[in-house]
């Protein structure tokens, strides 16, 4: 018993508050400098989402934890404050601002966490005039099998990248088509990926292909009066909607090359709903359908392609609602303190008044 009350001392302790913060702020650092050479992503992955910072030993493939990360530090940090709520704070209408202001951080706290696990990323590439159907991962990759016989409409397949590395033959379905995979090889640096496969149709082999997204032309092979092409591509989403971007508009600063601001009016159409609609898509401004938030992040081709960020996100209300609930909360507690503070006030004048 004294050691479980030794433990739930330590839990609510201020001094683990300000210990939490001190390392957050540390790994916040360390971050920040590491995105130089990991990029953004794994730099956040590596240092905040994850539960332990972990390092190799030189000239070894053995990796060590060196830190608490950012998981594993949010998670003590949510456990303390849930704690000291419940140690501190007393059940009654003159700490209800507390409590609410509490449960609005305890929820920013749930909210990072839902998005750390649970938030995809993708892409969404388009030129004016171009219509697209669906998004691209831009760090998952997949080996694309199209039915390229009639150039007007092609049956495509994916195979997503994981599956390669873990797969020697690979039964396509839908098509007679198997893979015999050779060999997979990856750059995550340059985001390349090479896979070599040998295409089988009812027992006849079509050679061993080398297939990378680093080559231009996609290998191709026939079968009966059937042509098949074989691509390495970004993973795909297709989506039961369709997005045509009608202008994509770039202004910059008068007399320099410094971006003012970027728009892209998409028309969008969803036949199953028989929606048809324009949405202006800018910086801060996304468009939000079916879960998805569409977000203008780039451009290019002389300002005739427009390029979304496409985020989905469960927990994307958390954030909000947690500073609503956080703002009420002092507002509550503020309002609490003000009426008592006058209640004192009249409770002195009265006092003053009755003296002799």
């Amino acid at each position: 018993m004294r050691s479980l009350a030794r433990v739930w001392d330590a839990l609510t302790s201020l001094k683990l508050t300000l210990v939490c913060l001190a390392l957050l702020m540390v790994l916040v650092v360390a971050c920040t400098l590491a995105q130089v050479e990991m990029g953004t992503f794994a730099a956040v992955h590596a240092y905040i989402r994850g539960l332990l910072v972990w390092r190799q030993v030189p000239g070894t493939a053995l990796r060590i934890p060196i830190f608490p990360g950012g998981g594993l530090v949010g998670l003590l940090l949510l456990l303390n404050l849930v704690a000291a709520q419940a140690k501190r704070l007393e059940l009654s209408w003159r700490k209800s601002g507390l409590w609410v202001v509490h449960a609005g951080l305890i929820l920013l706290f749930v909210g990072e966490f839902v998005t750390s696990g649970f938030q995809v990323e993708t892409q969404l590439s388009i030129e004016e005039g171009q219509t697209v159907d669906f998004v691209e991962s831009p760090r998952q990759m997949e080996l694309a099998l199209t039915e390229v016989t009639d150039p007007v409409y092609g049956d495509e397949y994916g195979i997503p990248d994981s599956l390669l590395a873990s797969s020697t033959r690979i039964d396509v379905k839908g098509t007679p088509v198997s893979l015999r995979v050779t060999k997979v090889s990856g750059d995550n640096e340059t985001n390349v990926r090479a896979v070599y496969v040998e295409p089988i149709v009812n027992g006849r082999s079509y050679g061993t292909r080398l297939v990378s997204n680093a080559l231009e032309a996609p290998e191709s092979f026939a079968h009966e009066g059937r042509t098949w092409t074989l691509s390495m591509r970004p993973r795909r989403e297709y989506l039961p909607y369709s997005l045509t971007l009608k202008k994509f508009q770039h202004d910059r600063y008068s007399g320099t090359d410094i971006p003012k601001n970027f728009s892209s009016l998409v028309q969008l159409k969803n036949p199953a709903r028989g929606e048809e609609r324009d949405a202006l898509i800018y910086m801060n401004q996304p468009l939000r359908y079916e879960g998805k938030a569409f977000y203008q992040a780039s451009f290019g081709k002389n300002d005739t392609m427009s390029v979304l960020q496409v985020v989905e996100n469960p927990g994307w209300l958390l954030p909000y609602i947690s500073c609503v609930l956080v703002g009420a909360g002092l507002l509550v507690h503020f309002m609490f303190a003000l009426f008592r503070s006058l209640k004192r006030a009249v409770a002195v004048r009265a006092g003053a008044l009755v003296t002799p």
